[in-house]
């Protein structure tokens, strides 16, 4: 299907699979500067050393970094977007525990709209404020939180029985 956004909606899309949205040619820190241009080094060196790339792990090429650092140098660039819509598919893949719980709290106190996938029950439970729940048989929208979409359907995920 396509989708039309409003003009005051900013995207910020996460691929499940980080290498599509990467450049492996590059290092760490090349690719945010071609992404971001206007941020100077030691501001992207910091924004790296909060998300686990320090010294140089900066000049590792994105071509060998494992599941969880592609992840964190995909949501790194979502950082500097600030953008106001989030699409997500599967953003806890890959992710150490630690990384998880700090994506799963800067995404509960953010203020835009968060669209994702995910199987991560704790990471639905974290995050979800509603359910969609697509089917064959159409769609089903869960006004409250993943618990409740359990409740009420009987299932913790589609076609799967609650346990």
């Amino acid at each position: 299907g396509t989708c039309e956004l409003g003009a005051a909606v900013t995207l910020g899309y996460f691929a499940q699979h980080q290498l599509e949205q990467l450049d492996a040619s590059r290092t760490v820190l090349a690719e945010l500067e071609a992404y971001t241009r206007t941020v100077s080094v030691g501001a992207l060196r910091n924004a790296g050393g909060a998300f686990g790339f320090h010294g140089d792990d900066m000049e590792k090429p994105i071509a060998v970094l494992s599941g969880g650092e592609l992840a964190r140098v995909a949501l790194l660039k979502l950082m500097f977007d600030a953008p106001n819509l989030l699409v997500l598919d599967e953003p806890t893949n890959h992710l150490d525990l630690a990384t998880k719980r700090s994506l799963m709290r800067a995404l509960a106190g953010y203020e835009g709209t968060i669209v994702f996938v995910s199987h991560d029950r704790a990471f639905l439970r974290a995050v979800a404020t509603r359910v969609l729940e697509l089917s064959p048989a159409g769609a089903l929208v869960y006004g409250g939180p993943y618990d409740e979409y359990v409740e009420a359907s009987g299932h913790s995920a589609p076609g799967m029985r609650a346990p």
